[in-house]
Formats: structure tokens, C-alpha cells, sequence
């Protein structure tokens, strides 16, 4: 219990003190200075545990906890981070569903594939399936709950098809591998837990997957999310 106080109270001087000179100069009383006349000197005394009327504590010491203060206090800034969608008034149900699904993409627990078939800035009808907590980690999705962008495939996502040029790409996430070339149609492979999510609307998404009805919005042709939660081999 001593030991607890003791880190206790060693923790509030790093947060009280900016620098380890403010926390030596905190020990140093204007008696001292009268008779040492030197406030270099006053500090080394303290730091050696001749004067002072607090704590003892080495530089060493005082800088390491303050590098593991602010690292603590950097990852609960990191963990608190709002999220995109946070206090926007989505109309679109799409948006809407993408929202719902935020959280539980940025933190691990699910990860979801978002199919997507519209037009190009070119007119061109294009389609593919985007790893949606892949794309949260790689760019900001802001714009696209104020409307200001829309969030459409790309050549470098899980799947892409160009309608008009038939251009056809497919890449491997963190998140999925892309598996083509089979008689079932295209799947995708979790990487963490190994099941195969199906997209084929005629049969079920597989294990710990689910397929949402086509959604109604006023922003695509067509607009489907799969959702799988993410469990751990043991």
C-alpha cells in the first residue's frame, strides 16, 4: 500500500511539473538561495536528496513517467475519437447504414464489404466491393456523411468493374483476400478468422455473415452491405 502511495504521489508531481527544472526549482526555498547563492547548485542539492522538502526523484525517473503520462494520454485521445458520422443528420439510408456500422468497422469487431454499382464522374457504369473498415483507416470519411463526396469503388479495392472499358481488377485487403477464381463466383476470405464470405445473393454469406436486402437510396443503382463479425481463432 506504501509503494501504491509513493507511485501515487510521484505521478502527480510529473503531471504538476512541466519540466524536471520546474519540479527541482518547486524544492528550492528563498533560504536556500540566500545562503547558497547559487541556483544551479540549489538544484543539484535537491536532486542528490539534500534539500527539498518533498519527494526525492531522479531526472531518469521523472522523465520516464512523464514519456508514459503522455503516452497514456495520447492513446484515450486516440480511443475517444469521434467518429465521422457523429452528430450529422443523415437522410439517406445509406449513409444511414453506413453510420450504424462505423464503430464496430474502426474498432475490429466486424468487418463489412460494401457493394456498390453507379456511374463514374465519365458517365461509365461501374461496380465493385469495398472493404469498408479498411477504407476508414486509409482516408477521411467526413465528406462523404456531409455529402460532399461519394463513396464509390475503385481499381485498388477488394473488387472493380468497369463496365464500359471492362476493365477488372481485384486486390487482396488487411482484412480479405480475394478468392476469383472458382466455380462458386467471387469470395472473399476473412484474414482473422479464416470463414469465406459468399456474395452470391443466392445462396447464405456464410459463417458469422450477414447480407443486408438491397438498400433503398436515392444515391446509387444499387447498394448491398455485408457484414461479418469478427471472432479470433484460439
Amino acid at each position: 500500500m506504501e509503494d501504491d502511495n509513493a507511485a501515487g504521489a510521484l505521478d502527480n508531481i510529473v503531471t504538476e511539473f512541466n519540466t524536471y527544472e520546474d519540479f527541482l526549482d518547486s524544492q528550492i526555498t528563498s533560504l536556500d538561495l540566500y545562503y547558497l547563492e547559487d541556483e544551479e547548485l540549489a538544484r543539484q542539492l535537491v536532486e542528490l536528496g539534500y534539500r527539498g522538502s518533498g519527494e526525492v526523484l531522479k531526472r531518469e525517473e521523472f522523465e520516464s513517467r512523464k514519456a508514459a503520462a503522455e503516452a497514456s494520454r495520447l492513446s484515450k485521445r486516440s480511443q475517444q475519437k469521434t467518429l465521422a458520422s457523429a452528430g450529422k443528420e443523415l437522410k439517406d439510408n445509406f449513409l444511414k447504414a453506413l453510420a450504424q456500422r462505423e464503430e464496430a468497422n474502426r474498432s475490429g469487431k466486424m468487418t463489412s464489404i460494401i457493394f456498390i454499382r453507379d456511374r463514374n464522374s465519365h458517365g461509365q457504369e461501374i461496380s465493385g466491393y469495398i472493404d469498408y473498415a479498411h477504407r476508414l483507416k486509409t482516408e477521411e470519411f467526413e465528406p462523404y456523411f456531409n455529402g460532399k463526396k461519394r463513396l464509390l469503388p475503385r481499381p485498388t479495392d477488394l473488387s472493380f468493374y468497369n463496365w464500359e472499358t471492362q476493365v477488372s481488377t481485384s486486390n487482396p485487403s488487411p482484412n480479405y483476400q480475394v478468392i476469383a477464381e472458382n466455380s462458386s463466383g467471387l469470395l472473399f476470405k476473412n484474414k482473422r478468422d479464416r470463414k469465406i464470405l459468399n456474395v452470391d445473393p443466392k445462396v447464405s454469406p456464410g459463417d458469422n455473415s450477414t447480407r443486408t436486402p438491397p438498400i433503398q437510396t436515392a444515391l446509387y443503382i444499387q447498394a448491398v452491405i455485408y457484414d461479418h463479425i469478427t471472432r479470433r481463432k484460439t
